[in-house]
């Protein structure tokens, strides 16, 4: 199994070359793609397809955590916001999407979702995760969690 079959299970066993830091509710990881500068994922501790499964600390652990991780992105990225989505329908497991959005984006874009931004963004060679372009951005992240993080 290739480690995005499952990214939960990759995550816990430590297969998830995406993984920057397990915090206490969840796993956080560096988006595939970097269309939005700094995007990450919480993925929970446990394979759960909603976050209503979750007893009631985990729950609020696992929330807790997506709203550090987003304090992380603000500070290594300074955007102008971070939007927060849990959706569930396309990917049938609770993970948590964390987007920095930023003031060169269109006036148009910054009012909408991040899913309205074309399709291609998803599976572009120019935007896919690349070590050499976003790595100073990801242990941006990871420096901000193990200094901040309790």
């Amino acid at each position: 199994m290739e480690w995005y079959e499952n990214r939960i299970l990759s995550a816990i066993n430590g297969t998830n070359p995406m993984l920057i830091k397990e915090l206490k509710g969840g796993y956080a990881v560096f988006g595939d793609v970097q269309f939005l500068p700094g995007y990450c994922v919480l993925l929970p501790k446990k394979e759960v397809n909603s976050l209503n499964v979750l007893t009631l600390e985990e729950r609020e652990q696992f929330l807790s955590d997506m709203s550090v991780l987003g304090d992380a992105i603000i500070h290594s990225c300074t955007p102008i916001r971070v939007n927060y989505d849990i959706l569930g329908n396309t990917d049938n497991f609770l993970h948590a999407h964390v987007f920095p959005r930023y003031e060169w984006e269109s006036e148009e874009r910054k009012k909408m979702p991040v899913w309205l931004y074309d399709s291609s963004n998803w599976h572009n060679k120019e935007t896919a995760y690349s070590p050499i372009k976003h790595d100073k951005i990801r242990n941006s992240i990871l420096e901000y969690l193990n200094k901040n993080y309790e």
